[in-house]
């Protein structure tokens, strides 16, 4: 068991990094991706710490993960509702 939370902390901290990485190429397309690794890689680094029992990098870690919810939720793509045509009169 401490072999696998191992990886899935050390994965966490790849992709947060990369997440990182990818801010500094400035492509809208790489930015999406890069919400969504913070997300995985906060949850995977608050599993490492949590199985350490340690505490305050799990709350960090753990608010990241919450943080990356919300930016993930406020920049989703809203379709509209009507999807009709509307004519100019």
């Amino acid at each position: 068991m401490k072999t696998l939370v191992d990886i899935l902390g050390w994965s966490g901290s790849g992709f947060i990094v990369f997440a990182y990485a990818l801010t500094l190429i400035e492509s809208k397309r790489y930015l999406d991706y890069g919400k969504y690794l913070n997300l995985l890689g906060g949850l995977l680094i608050a599993v490492n710490c949590y199985y350490y029992n340690a505490i305050p990098p799990f709350v960090t870690n753990l608010l990241w993960s919450v943080i990356a919810t919300f930016t993930i939720y406020k920049t989703r793509k809203v379709k509209p509702k009507n999807h009709k045509k509307q004519c100019l009169t």
